[in-house]
């Protein structure tokens, strides 16, 4: 069986659940993981009913406990593990409480240092495979009012790019997609009055054009592999 773990799942139209989907239908049995049972219940039941396999797995990224039984459940045939887990976090530095900030890099970059060091040890066992990590314009750049979102992407993005430089070797291909911009998901549309015009006017990106720079990632051969790939509207000043 070819397996995938994919952590960081919420609502249906989020990012993590149409990975889940998408690699699904690629043939990959899908190890749907995060913090809501109900949420990853109804995306393995979304995918089970298309014809795929799918299993909920409740786990909190910053436990090692955790992850490690996650990949434990998926270790044999390991294909693909992909790391989406992080929420926004902003605030003023002087503001801000140290438990924020602590809580921000832990479920960011603490996470996907857990969460890649056991993808890694199993794909060395078993001869490679893709492990991908979500980023965000904060990956690349600081920005006022985002202080603790901004360290903890880019810690994320400089270990992702540590790990693609120590394990590629070895058939580890790690790659990082920058998300420039806003989502059209269900998160957003949940905080925006004008949703549904910003979507029509092309201000949002759109979830599976994001999806398909993970399939484009995870499907290259070895001797042309990508680290990284940034996805924003046309509409989008960078």
């Amino acid at each position: 069986m070819r397996n995938a773990i994919i952590i960081g799942v919420g609502p249906d139209r989020g990012l993590g659940a149409q990975l889940c989907r998408r690699f699904a239908a690629e043939g990959l049995k899908v190890y749907v993981a995060g913090r809501t049972q109900a949420a990853l219940d109804a995306v393995v039941a979304s995918i089970r009913a298309a014809g795929g396999e799918a299993v909920a797995v409740l786990a909190d990224a910053t436990k090692e406990a955790d992850i490690v039984s996650l990949f434990d459940q998926a270790a044999d045939g390991l294909e693909l593990a992909i790391y989406n887990a992080g929420n926004n976090t902003p605030g003023r530095i002087v503001d801000m409480e140290a438990d924020y900030f602590e809580r921000s890099w832990r479920t960011v970059c603490f996470g996907g240092f857990l969460f890649g060091r056991e993808a890694v040890r199993r794909m060395l066992k078993s001869g490679g495979g893709s492990l991908l990590f979500t980023g965000a314009s904060a990956s690349l750049r600081g920005r006022a009012g985002f202080g603790a979102f901004n360290s903890s992407k880019a810690g994320l993005r400089t270990l992702a790019q540590a790990m693609a430089k120590e394990y590629a070797a070895e058939g580890v291909h790690v790659g990082h997609v920058v998300v420039d911009g806003a989502i059209g998901g269900e998160k957003i549309s949940r905080r925006l009055a004008d949703f549904a015009n910003r979507l029509e006017q092309g201000q949002l990106i759109e979830i599976e054009g994001i999806v398909e720079a993970f399939v484009f990632l995870h499907k290259q051969k070895r001797n042309a592999w990508t680290f990284e790939v940034d996805v924003r509207t046309s509409k989008e000043t960078w």
